[in-house]
C-alpha cells in the first residue's frame, strides 16, 4: 500500500517511521527542503526515544522516502495524510492555513481517486472545509475525479509515541463512505492483530473526540492541581488523596499527578480551541475556562513558593538552578513549558539561573537565548544555587547524591515541582523541602 504523508514534524515523522515498519510504503512530504534534505541523510530534527533507529531500518529498507514536492508522488497514492502544523491564532482558534493549503495542491494535481485524511488536530468542520478546496480546484480544471476525506485524529504521548502508535488503545476514524472505510481497514489491518480497537464514526465526531479527549485530561490535571493547593492550606497530603480517589474504578489513577501545571503541543492549544469554537457557538465552555485558568496560575507556583521562602525579601542577586526545562520527560519539546515562565518570572526578579535538561537544552537556548547558563550536568546547575527547583521529572532526578547537592549549594533549599523527592530523606539531609500540596 502507497501513502503519502504531509508535514515531518512530530506527528507526521513518528505517524510515517511507524506506518512504514508494518510494511507500508511511505512518503514523508515537507515544504522545508532543508529539513527533507536532512532528513534523507538521517539526521533527524525532533527528539522522540527509537524514533532515528525506526527512521533509519524503513529508508535502509526501502519503505520510507522523503521529498519536498507532492505533486510528484501525489497520484502514486492509496492515501494522503495530512499532518502540518495547526497552530493557535491570537483568539485561540486553530490556523488551517496549512492544511487548506495542502488540499489546494492536492485538488490542482490529482488524477485519480484518493483517501485524503487529516491527521492533525483541527476543528470539528474542518474537513468539510477540506473536501470544498480539493473540490474547487477540481472544478477550475474541469475535471471529474472521485475521492474521500476521512479525520484519523492521533493520540500519541511525546516520549512513548512509537509504544502508543503501535499499541493503541484504540484508533478513531472518521469516514464518509464504505470506499475509505475499507482503504483504511487495509492500512490498519496489521495492528487488528492485536485485538485493538478501531472506531469508526461520522468525521465530525472523529475531529470532536480529539479534542473531548485531551480537554478531558487537561481537566483532571487542573482539578488535582485546585486538590493540592487546598491540601496545603487544610493540612491534607495530595499524593494519600490521589491513591483515595484513583482507587475508585469510576475514576482511574492516570492523570490525577499534582504538579506546577500542564504544557507541551496538545493540551494548552486544544483547550483553547474548544472554548473558541462553543464561542463561536454562543455557548461558554466554563469549565474548560476555569481549567485554563488554573493551569496559567499553577505554571507561577513554585515562584511563589520561592518568593515565600525567603520571606518575601527581594531575589535580586540570587542564583537559581533549575533542573528540567522541557514540558515532561522523554522529549525537548519546550512549547507552553513551566519553565518558560518560570524563567521569566526569575529574570523579572533579577536572579541568575543556572539550568540543566537532558536533552531540552538547545531548544531553551532558541526561546531564551543567554537569558540562562546551560549547564553539563545536574550538579554543575547547583553550584552556588540559593535555591533548586525541579521542573521535569527526568528519571536521572530522582536519586541524585544529597551529599553532593548540599555541598554546593549556598543554601539548602529544594522546591520540588513534581513531588518526586522524599520529604523525610531530605529533612535528614538538612533540606529545606517544599513540594506540591503536601
Amino acid at each position: 500500500m502507497n501513502i503519502a504523508i504531509v508535514g515531518t514534524g512530530y506527528v507526521g515523522l513518528v505517524s510515517g517511521a511507524c506506518f512504514a515498519d508494518t510494511g507500508a510504503n511511505v512518503t514523508c512530504v515537507d515544504v522545508d527542503i532543508n529539513k527533507i534534505e536532512r532528513l534523507k541523510k538521517g539526521e533527524i530534527p525532533i527528539y522522540e526515544p527509537g524514533l532515528d533507529e525506526l527512521v533509519l531500518k524503513n529508508v535502509k529498507a526501502g519503505r520510507l522516502k522523503f521529498t519536498s514536492s507532492l505533486p510528484e508522488v501525489l497520484n502514486e497514492q492509496e492515501i494522503v495524510f495530512s499532518a502540518v502544523g495547526t497552530p493557535p491564532d491570537e483568539d485561540g482558534s486553530a490556523d488551517l492555513k496549512y492544511v487548506l493549503q495542502v488540499a489546494k495542491t492536492i485538488g490542482q494535481n490529482l488524477n485519480k481517486y484518493l483517501v485524503v485524511v487529516t491527521k492533525s488536530t483541527v476543528p470539528v468542520g474542518t474537513a468539510r472545509k477540506v473536501r470544498a478546496t480539493i473540490q474547487e480546484e477540481l472544478d477550475k480544471r474541469g475535471v471529474d475525479v472521485a475521492f474521500d476525506v476521512a479525520s484519523n485524529p492521533e493520540f500519541l504521548k511525546e516520549g512513548n509515541a512509537i509504544k502508543d502508535f503501535m499499541s493503541p488503545d484504540r484508533v478513531v476514524v472518521g469516514i464518509e463512505s464504505e470506499r475509505a472505510k475499507n482503504i483504511l481497514t487495509r492500512l490498519y489491518k496489521p495492528f487488528l492483530i492485536n485485538n485493538f480497537r478501531v472506531i469508526f464514526m461520522d468525521i465530525p465526531s472523529a475531529e470532536m473526540t480529539k479534542y473531548a479527549s485531551n480537554s478531558m485530561l487537561a481537566t483532571r490535571i487542573s482539578f488535582m492541581n485546585d486538590i493540592a493547593n487546598l491540601c496545603e492550606c487544610v493540612g491534607a497530603d495530595v499524593n494519600m488523596v490521589r491513591q483515595g480517589i484513583g482507587s475508585d474504578t469510576r475514576i482511574g489513577r492516570k492523570f490525577l499527578y499534582a504538579g506546577c501545571g500542564y504544557g507541551g503541543s496538545c493540551f494548552p492549544k486544544d483547550v483553547k480551541a474548544l472554548i473558541k469554537t462553543a464561542d463561536d457557538c454562543g455557548y461558554s465552555m466554563e469549565v474548560l475556562k476555569a481549567v485554563e485558568h488554573v493551569n496559567e496560575k499553577q505554571k507561577s507556583i513554585l515562584f511563589h513558593k520561592l518568593q515565600a521562602a525567603y520571606n518575601g525579601e527581594s531575589l535580586k542577586g540570587k542564583t537559581i538552578a533549575l533542573w528540567g526545562l522541557s514540558f515532561k520527560p522523554e522529549t525537548d519539546d519546550m512549547r507552553e513549558s513551566t519553565a518558560l515562565v518560570i524563567i521569566k518570572l526569575l529574570k523579572e526578579a533579577g536572579c541568575t539561573i543556572r539550568a540543566f535538561d537532558p536533552v531540552a537544552m538547545d531548544e531553551c537556548r532558541r526561546r531564551v537565548g543567554d537569558n540562562v547558563i546551560y549547564c553539563r550536568d545536574k550538579y554543575e546547575a547547583v553550584f552556588h544555587a540559593d535555591a533548586l527547583l525541579l521542573l521535569t521529572e527526568w528519571k536521572e532526578f530522582r536519586l541524585p547524591s544529597w551529599d553532593v547537592v548540599g555541598s554546593a549549594m549556598n543554601k539548602k533549599l529544594i522546591i520540588d515541582g513534581r513531588n518526586i523527592f522524599d520529604p523525610e530523606e531530605l529533612a535528614e539531609a538538612g533540606f529545606e523541602y517544599h513540594c506540591i500540596g503536601r
